[in-house]
């Protein structure tokens, strides 16, 4: 079974930066094969996916509301995918999520498609935003 493993976040002031990882169970020689993404959900609302980067690390995707502030990134060889956030902002706050949507590394992302295409998920880990 595969486990995939949030960590990073915690509580900041609007402005400051975070960086969340996700390590994944997944051999090395399998992680490629997998587009990781993060969610996120903020209480009362809908989970939305905010960012995903294909397999080979060639296409990456961002949602317009993180869109310049948020960079995600992956290491293949370590089957660990990083969110680097910068500028935070209180609208941030919510339960960020990773997961894992096997898919061909070489797949071009132009949105995050539905969250149920993921295969794996990882438990959360909240971020919160103060004013």
């Amino acid at each position: 079974q595969v486990q995939l493993v949030e960590s990073g976040g915690g509580s900041v002031q609007a402005g400051s930066s975070l960086r969340l990882s996700c390590r994944s169970s997944i051999s090395e020689r399998s992680f490629d094969s997998f587009t990781m993404g993060w969610f996120r959900q903020a209480p009362g609302k809908n989970r939305e996916g905010i960012t995903c980067i294909s397999g080979n690390g060639g296409s990456i995707y961002y949602a317009d509301s993180v869109k310049g502030r948020f960079t995600i990134s992956r290491d293949n060889a370590e089957g660990t995918v990083y969110l680097q956030m910068n500028n935070l902002k209180p609208e941030d706050t919510a339960i960020y999520y990773c997961a894992a949507e096997l898919r061909p590394k070489t797949d071009i992302l132009t949105w995050m498609g539905p969250w149920d295409n993921y295969n794996y998920w990882g438990q959360g880990t909240q971020v919160t935003v103060s004013s």
